[in-house]
Formats: C-alpha cells, sequence, structure tokens
C-alpha cells in the first residue's frame, strides 16, 4: 500500500514551489512592458500589444485550469506540476530571445497554460492537510504569494537596469531551480488508489462554473459589482509600467521598487486592518469604504506627475484592499455551507474572464491618448486611470443598489 506523504515535510516543498514559481512571474512585470515596446517600434502599438500578451496569458490559464486539475485527479499532482514548471522555464526562455512580438506572444500563452497550474497545487495543499487545517494551509500559500510578488518586481527592476532581458533569464534559472526541487524531492500527494479512472469533457468546460452565479440571487445581484471592480482593477495591472515610463520616465529599477512597495502594503493592509474594518463597521461600509479609496486612488493616478504623488497613490490604493475580501466575506455568508467551493469558483471564472477583456479594454485607451493623433487632440497618459475611477463610482453605484435588493429579499425570507 502507498504510504501518504507526511504532511509537514509536504506542505514546506510545495510552499517553496509556490514562493520561487511566483518570484519568477514577478521578476518580469517591470521590464516586459519596456521589452514589447522595443519590439513593436513604438509607445501606442507597445501598449496595444501588452494588451494581447495580457489577454493571452488570461485566456489561457481560463482555458487549461479545469484541464489541469483533471489531469492530476488521472495521473497524480506531482506530474502534471513537473510539467507546468518545465513549461514555465521554457516561456521565460523564449521571452529572453523573443525577436520579435509574436514570439513574446507565444511565450505568453505558454505562461499562460503554465500558470493555471495553481489549481493543482491547491489540489495538492488539500490532499496533504486534514480538514481543519486546510484554511490555515491555503493562506501559507496566499501569503507565499505574497512575498513573491514583494520580492519579484524589486528582483527583477534591479535586474532590468542591466538589461531588459536579463531578468527573463533570472526566471528561467530559477523556474528550473524550481523543477529540478520537484523532481528530487517533491512526494506525489494523490496514491494510485485515489486517483479518478475516467475523462470527462463535460467537467473541464471553463464556463460551466460561471451556473453557479444564478443560483443565489444575493450572489447574482453582485455579479456586476465584480465585473466593474475587476476591470478598474486591470487598468493598474496593465498600464503602471506603461505610464510611469511616459510620465514620469522610470526605469525598470524604480518600477520594481514601486511595485515590491505596493505589495507590501497590500500585505499589511490584508494582515492588520481588514478584519479591524470588518469588525467595526461590517462587511457592507468595509466594501464600500474600499470602492471609495479606489476611487480616489485612480483619481490621484491620472495626474500622477511627480515620484511623490504616485507613492501616495500606493498608500490610498492598499487600503482599496479593503473591498475584495469584505466582498468574499459578504458573498460566503450568503451562501450555505455545501455550496462554497462551487460559489467561490464561479467567482474565480468570472475574474478570469475580466482578466481576458480588462487588459484589451485599459491598453487600448493608453494607446489611444497617447498616440500622435490622441482623441480631440488631447495627449492624456492618465486618461485609462480616469475611466478606472468612473468603473469604481458605478461599481458603487450597483453595490448600494445589490445590498438594497438583497435586503429585501432577506425581508421576505
Amino acid at each position: 500500500m502507498t504510504q501518504p506523504p507526511r504532511r509537514p515535510a509536504t506542505l514546506l516543498f510545495i510552499l517553496i514551489v509556490v514562493l520561487i514559481d511566483v518570484m519568477g512571474i514577478g521578476l518580469v512585470v517591470p521590464v516586459l512592458p519596456g521589452l514589447v515596446k522595443e519590439l513593436s517600434g513604438s509607445e501606442a502599438a507597445g501598449a496595444r500589444m501588452i494588451g494581447i500578451l495580457t489577454a493571452a496569458y488570461a485566456v489561457m490559464q481560463f482555458l487549461m485550469a479545469p484541464i489541469l486539475g483533471r489531469l492530476s485527479d488521472r495521473f497524480g499532482r506531482r506530474p502534471v506540476l513537473l510539467v507546468a514548471t518545465a513549461g514555465m522555464a521554457l516561456d521565460y526562455l523564449v521571452l529572453y530571445f523573443a525577436p520579435s512580438v509574436w514570439w513574446l506572444l507565444l511565450g505568453r500563452m505558454v505562461a499562460g497554460a503554465t500558470g493555471a497550474s495553481l489549481t493543482v497545487i491547491n489540489a495538492y495543499i488539500a490532499d496533504v492537510s486534514p480538514p481543519e487545517e486546510r484554511a490555515a494551509n491555503f493562506g501559507k500559500v496566499g501569503a507565499m504569494f505574497g512575498v513573491g510578488f514583494i520580492l519579484g518586481p524589486a528582483l527583477g527592476g534591479l535586474l532590468g537596469d542591466y538589461g531588459l532581458r536579463v531578468p527573463f533569464l533570472f526566471a528561467a534559472g530559477i523556474s528550473a531551480l524550481s523543477w529540478l526541487y520537484g523532481l528530487l524531492i517533491l512526494p506525489e500527494s494523490l496514491p494510485p488508489g485515489k486517483r479518478t479512472p475516467g475523462w470527462n469533457w463535460a467537467e473541464v468546460n471553463p464556463l460551466k462554473p460561471l451556473a453557479a452565479l444564478t443560483a443565489y440571487p444575493a450572489v447574482r445581484n453582485l455579479t456586476g459589482v465584480f465585473i466593474l471592480v475587476g476591470l478598474a482593477m486591470q487598468v493598474i495591472f496593465t498600464t503602471w509600467v506603461l505610464y510611469t515610463e511616459a510620465v514620469l520616465g522610470w526605469t525598470a529599477g524604480q518600477n520594481g521598487v514601486a511595485l515590491a512597495v505596493s505589495g507590501l502594503l497590500s500585505a499589511l493592509v490584508s494582515a492588520f486592518l481588514v478584519g479591524r474594518a470588518v469588525s467595526a463597521w461590517g462587511e457592507k461600509k468595509t466594501l464600500l469604504v474600499g470602492l471609495g479609496f479606489g476611487v480616489a486612488e485612480f483619481l490621484i493616478l491620472s495626474v500622477a506627475n511627480t515620484t511623490p504623488l504616485l507613492y501616495f497613490s500606493l498608500v490610498v490604493g492598499a487600503i482599496t484592499g479593503l473591498a475584495q475580501p469584505a466582498i468574499q466575506g459578504y458573498v460566503s455568508s450568503q451562501v450555505a455551507d455545501s455550496e462554497q467551493g462551487r460559489v467561490q469558483g464561479a467567482i474565480t471564472s468570472l475574474q478570469s474572464v475580466v482578466g481576458i477583456v480588462g487588459p484589451l479594454l485599459a491598453t487600448s485607451v493608453f494607446a489611444a491618448f497617447t498616440a500622435e493623433h490622441a482623441p480631440l487632440g488631447l495627449h492624456f497618459p492618465g486618461a485609462a486611470f480616469l475611466m478606472a475611477a468612473a468603473l469604481m463610482v458605478a461599481g458603487i453605484g450597483l453595490t448600494l443598489r445589490a445590498f438594497r435588493r438583497n435586503e429585501r429579499l432577506a425581508g421576505k425570507g
């Protein structure tokens, strides 16, 4: 009989894999826009291509997440993780040597497919954790993501000052190290006797989880909020580096440090402010406060033409982080315990769809208002951030309407 892996050891192994993988992703964030602009030939063309690359990554991640999950059920977690990690190392090498933006597109598609391995990592954590420890262990995965996104951009920015392609080579190296670590040390978590013998294509339909959004009116009423806020946040994910390079003339190193500071501030808000805010105000008020700070963050960013003002936007933006846990907590309170996974999975799928549309919208607006023939002759690099502020305002309106509807439903119940 196959013996289950020792839980403390396997948990430590998988957390190290997560940290290395996330650092690899974070390494390229400060330099990818610069490389794309270099290969595209102009700032506007580069901005549009960034949107295409980001959307392509999201499409592949959306399509591959359920497939990798089912493959890991069928063949075990370890081989799927090893293939995904090897694919990630290959992607970074493609990006390092890429002679054109179309090679970058191929690399980003490979990265999206392999990045979907988070599904397998979560399944691994569930395998090696007793039920009463799963939530805490998933929290440790989130902590590794936070640490990785603090260290990765900072290191990537510093390396980027020696050449835009240098961080890709370093990322390929640490991904190869992660693969070797998994090959030599990481044990399998799913014994053969517990694996799924068959294969059902209906189970890997990425659109199927979205049906859960209609099962609960309280969740359905908030769907528009998830979409609007998600679109707004995609603006900062895809145009931050484009904006700082165009307006402030920042280097990759300066962007890397700023992104690391942003990650650190967000981690501090998550660790010390979210729980206190929800306890003091409740989920509804905490959500509205978070969205209000989101409006302020994007308004500041739209006109930020100095380094101190941009760093001030980071502080304001960190408090925006109150919104996501508050809305997740509210949704979970409206859903039966047996349906939590299904509904949370539906929300994740919805956010993945937004992650496809959002980058294309954000970079198109940035490109339009930085092009030679801008709309109305208005050269305004902050236009995408102003659009994000408007989306956040609309999100506040939908939030208030959704809570009123849900309160009426509760009254009828």
